[in-house]
């Protein structure tokens, strides 16, 4: 098997990450992989702020589960309620991505730009998670004006970044009943 396809079928969502914070070539190189995603009519419509303070990363937890707490979708409100959980397990980088709201299609671009991140640290032993629940946060106009997320740019996720505790575990069996060829 080639090597990228052993790095995407060894990339597991982790949720437990050492205190050391990365270094920051590493980090570079992990956001590098992220501009180079592909994206809708080349229009590269993404924005990263990237959190290593832990108060910072702290607060960013604290008004997301705020906001979960009082959503009108139980799982989210349930989830929100937990004091033990911290939406960014621990780690001791997030990055918060965002996408210019009049792009063509800035969720997909943003998206495709997390799973190159999500890769990219994989292939460097750094662990790493794709954290839907950080959009909560930015729903406060407060904070998008302290992280300096652009005006006309709208919070998606946050990745959590960190090195790993233990080794990943095997991936599940994936379902191969979802081809149809036609030739």
């Amino acid at each position: 098997m080639n090597q990228t396809m052993e790095i995407i079928k060894n990339r597991r969502s982790v949720r437990q990450y050492l205190h050391e914070q990365i270094k920051d070539d590493e980090l570079q190189n992990i956001l590098e992989a992220a501009i180079y995603a592909p994206t809708a009519h080349n229009d590269q419509p993404w924005h990263f702020a990237i959190i290593q303070n832990k108060d910072l990363i702290n607060e960013i937890n604290d008004t997301a589960k705020t906001v979960m707490r009082e959503s009108e979708i139980e799982w989210i409100s349930q989830v929100g309620s937990k004091e033990d959980f911290h939406i960014f397990y621990g780690a001791p980088t997030a990055v918060i991505v965002s996408g210019k709201k009049d792009s063509t299609n800035p969720l997909v671009d943003c998206a495709a730009a997390v799973e190159n991140m999500l890769i990219a640290a994989e292939s460097m032993d750094i662990a790493s998670c794709w954290i839907g629940f950080a959009r909560f946060s930015f729903t406060k106009p407060e904070n998008l004006k302290k992280f300096e997320i652009p005006e006309d740019y709208e919070v998606y996720f946050g990745v959590a970044l960190g090195y790993k505790v233990k080794e990943n575990p095997k991936a599940p069996e994936r379902n191969q009943n979802v081809y149809n060829y036609f030739k």
